[in-house]
């Protein structure tokens, strides 16, 4: 079985993987929100070689986050494509018939560095913690109970429901169902279909009573405990200062545009 393990390298040793989790979530967060928020495109290239930096600080192979950034990317490249020619403006140049219009070109370029800057931003906040942490420093944020544990079962069976929906094709395939005609098929994936839900919801059921049987009563239990520390405390004043100087670089830029206005 392979699945997508977020926290696969959360034993790795950096500056991230012993910063209190909370002050982590809380100044990644600001730092995705500082850059969405950006629209100078010098800014935000200076934001995603930041953030590049953030994430060799983070030690986590490349090769890890790159494997897991092709649907993005694929998703990026369309609106880089769709944009240069949908976006009204002022012409840049021309693609036989189509016009590429300088807006549609910004733009694009606008939303491909925020894309990728939060992409990257995800990986040093999240693959830097065991996921149960992480679900600890959400009820530490107080978010609703219910939602919590959703995620938490979420990601632990997700993987256990594509199982056995993997080890079920692998069987019908090992049967030559692939010979068939097309409607045999339809109706062999359409009954597959059918007994991974409905064995899902067994197991479901199985899982319940084996939860209340150890005493569940509604809250996620851990030993883990959380505790900050100077070094936390420096860690998190520097994105907080970055974050807030991204703007604060925007603002100074508008400023100086303003007294060369006045003085025209």
């Amino acid at each position: 079985m392979t699945h997508f393990d977020i926290d696969k390298y959360a034993y790795l040793k950096s500056p991230f993987h012993n910063f209190d989790p909370r002050a982590k979530v809380l100044c990644f967060l600001l730092l995705i929100f500082s850059i969405v928020l950006l629209n100078d495109i010098r800014v935000l290239l200076i934001a995603f070689i930041s953030t590049i930096i953030l994430v060799l600080i983070s030690k986590i192979p490349l090769l890890f986050i790159l494997k897991r950034f092709k649907w993005v990317a694929l998703f990026i490249f369309a609106v880089l494509v769709v944009l240069p020619f949908t976006v009204p403006g002022e012409n840049a140049f021309y693609i036989g018939f189509l016009s590429v219009s300088h807006s549609g070109i910004l733009l694009a370029t606008r939303v491909s560095l925020k894309a990728f800057s939060v992409m990257l931003l995800i990986f040093p906040m999240l693959s830097t913690m065991k996921f149960v942490i992480f679900i600890k420093t959400l009820e530490h944020f107080k978010i609703p109970d219910k939602l919590v544990q959703m995620i938490s079962f979420i990601y632990r069976y997700i993987f256990v429901v594509s199982n056995e929906f993997q080890r079920t094709l692998r069987s019908v395939s090992s049967r030559n169902v692939g010979k068939k005609t097309r409607i045999f098929r339809h109706h062999i994936l359409s009954n597959i279909i059918g007994m991974t839900l409905v064995r899902s919801y067994e197991r479901g059921e199985r899982i319940r009573i084996a939860m209340l049987s150890r005493g569940y009563n509604g809250n996620m239990k851990t030993l883990n405990s959380f505790r900050m520390t100077k070094k936390d405390l420096i860690k998190c004043s520097i994105i907080i200062i970055w974050s807030i100087s991204l703007h604060v670089i925007v603002l100074t830029k508008i400023l100086d545009l303003a007294r060369v206005v006045n003085s025209v």
